[in-house]
């Protein structure tokens, strides 16, 4: 009975939201529908990996297997002309004939492709739509990306499978020396990474290319095709083009990030660059999908943090941690040790498989606040030892097919770093109710293609951050001042990144006090820290896009509770916003409008 009510309160958001589908299509409506579904397969055409990671590569979208996609100028033109081009077609569609959801999904668009065209048209260098100001760093190229893209999405089933995986090891070899020409073009623009992300660069690269018969690249293949009793010497054919075209490939761009080096300089903050205090403005834009100022951000991070220390210092206290500011108390709970594994690999299953007893458990209560669960799984894995270097925690979700689960992917380099105490938190963040609920449910949502793909930054990280809040208020933590600690460790960590994105980017702090601000903030191990600043210096906005977020999504909650009173339900709250995909916040802001219409009705 209980579960059929859920089920049946879903249904009611849905349709609510939705609007009356039985009502006459309005001519408008009708041309955004066309309009979205013409976008959807553009996007599938630009982005093989997109194709592959949606499950789609077979079939009419087979030959996307076979290819990655193109990364060099002619591309990023291509790319640029096509996002000008769907715009113009957007808005020939009469906005004023649109309600309910089509509005939604119009706005949706609107924000994205406007966005992106105007930083296309203003900036010419870094990713399109100022979606960061460098090629290749210690975080982004090629060189970061397909290896594990290869290793753990594109799927070995069938021999054609495996002569796609080997046409893809030809495609890497050429998109890097794509990339490395960017990158000359771009330093001729006076673009170049700070030393530091070059030199984080150059040690990933190192990683990567080590003797072929140890390479994940080869070693993938060959291991996928004996399990699946495929014919053929696959490590041979693999190594082949690994020794031949990949290796010098890499070589190559090693080379010209080493070329760099006298080009480069210390400062981190993007405001050095050419155009770039309106490049941070671009990019706050895209991260927050609001119109938030630099010093806004600032303001909200301290504010934020002065709220989230004063609890933090009630529970030290408990904890028995008295001396110092809130974060040389965290220094000394990370100096304490409590709650750290062996760092060995057996300390780290060990942590892996006890996280999985968390998600397990958290699965079971979801019901009490979610209404839709996701029909996916979601599993934890480590990241590889290969990428660890310079990768960070993350989520990638799953297929829309149901082949392959969500990935909840987590950075054990040293478990001194990822001591128990901050891990439940983390795990809420990135598996349920975080992550893996938000962007699952939007794939199986009922929903036009293109918006069950398109991601929002403070969408999706301001609904992880917000459900973090929601364990707590769950009662997890409670007589569980430890536990609630690293609940307040990771919002503190959130709310460090407004105060130090902003520091960096608009007040031009150095890469050293902007390591120093956010140790004094939360307490991060030092090389913890150091590859926090690093990644919001090559980054600029997204920090920023985790706490609006979900101080957004706060505001939207109070409203509602405020206008339903007793109606209020908070699994219809959150059925509306999830079942509703990512979008812009300022969007968001009229789907919470419909459910309180629908609520009160």
């Amino acid at each position: 009975m209980h579960n059929r009510r859920q089920l049946m309160l879903a249904a009611a958001a849905a349709a609510a939201l939705a609007g009356s589908r039985a009502a006459a299509v309005t001519p408008a409506e009708a041309q955004l529908a066309g309009f979205l579904d013409q976008m959807f397969k553009e996007t599938l055409e630009d982005s093989p990996e997109l194709v592959t990671s949606l499950g789609l590569d077979k079939g009419e979208y087979a030959a996307a297997k076979s290819r990655l996609h193109d990364a060099s100028l002619a591309g990023v033109a291509k790319a640029a002309a096509r996002t000008a081009d769907q715009l113009r077609r957007l808005k020939a569609i009469d906005r004023s004939g649109l309600t309910g959801m089509a509005a939604v999904n119009y706005d949706t668009l609107a924000f994205e492709l406007e966005t992106s065209d105007a930083a296309n048209r203003r900036f010419q260098y870094g990713a399109p739509g100022a979606g960061g100001p460098y090629v290749l760093s210690q975080i982004g190229g090629a060189w970061q990306e397909v290896p594990d893209f290869l290793d753990t999405q594109h799927t070995i089933d069938t021999r054609a499978d495996c002569e796609a995986y080997l046409a893809r090891m030809q495609a890497f070899a050429a998109m890097m020396d794509a990339e490395a020409e960017r990158v000359r073009r771009d330093a001729g623009l006076g673009v170049v990474p700070p030393d530091f992300a070059l030199a984080g660069a150059l040690r990933g690269m190192q990683v990567l290319r080590t003797p072929a018969d140890r390479a994940t690249l080869v070693t993938s293949i060959a291991t996928r095709a004996k399990a699946k009793g495929i014919d053929g010497d696959w490590a041979a054919a693999a190594t082949k083009i690994y020794d031949g075209e990949i290796v010098p490939a890499l070589d190559r761009q090693m080379a010209l990030m080493e070329d760099l080096k006298p080009k480069s300089s210390h400062d981190a903050g993007c405001w050095r660059l050419p155009d770039g205090a309106a490049y941070y403005d671009h990019a706050l834009r895209r991260q927050t999908t609001t119109d938030i100022s630099p010093d806004a951000v600032h303001k909200l991070g301290w504010e934020v943090t002065r709220e989230l220390s004063a609890r933090a210092e009630v529970l030290f206290r408990e904890l028995g941690f008295t001396k110092g500011k809130v974060g040389e108390r965290y220094i000394a709970l990370y100096d304490s040790q409590r709650g750290v594994y062996p760092n060995t690999d057996d300390g780290k299953a060990r942590i892996l498989a006890d996280l999985t007893k968390l998600v397990e458990a958290m699965q079971a209560r979801l019901p009490e606040q979610f209404g839709t669960l996701p029909k996916a799984g979601v599993e934890i894995r480590r990241i590889p030892p290969a990428t660890e270097g310079g990768s960070s925690t993350h989520y990638e979700a799953p297929s829309l097919d149901g082949s392959r689960p969500g990935i909840y992917w987590l950075n054990l380099r040293d478990t001194a770093e990822s001591p128990w105490w901050f891990l439940p938190t983390t795990t809420y963040h990135e598996a349920n109710p975080g992550h893996h609920m938000q962007i699952a449910l939007q794939l199986e949502a009922d929903l036009p293609m293109i918006r069950r793909v398109m991601g929002f930054g403070a969408y999706a990280e301001g609904w992880a951050l917000y459900a973090e809040q929601v364990v707590q208020e769950m009662g997890l933590y409670k007589g569980d001042p430890l536990a609630e600690v690293g609940y307040i460790h990771d919002a503190l960590l959130r709310s460090a990144r407004l105060v130090t994105d902003s520091g960096l980017h608009h007040l031009r702090w150095s890469r050293e006090k902007a390591i120093a601000e956010m140790r004094a903030i939360e307490g991060d191990p030092e090389p913890l820290a150091a590859q926090e600043i690093e990644r919001y210096s090559v980054w600029p906005g997204q920090a920023c896009s985790y706490m609006v977020g979900k101080v957004v999504i706060l505001r939207l909650r109070e409203k509602a509770k405020a206008a339903l009173g007793p109606r209020y339900d908070p699994r219809r709250f959150h059925d509306a916003i999830l079942l509703s995909g990512s979008m812009p916040l300022t969007a968001l802001e009229a789907v919470v409008d419909l459910y309180i219409q629908a609520s009160r009705a």
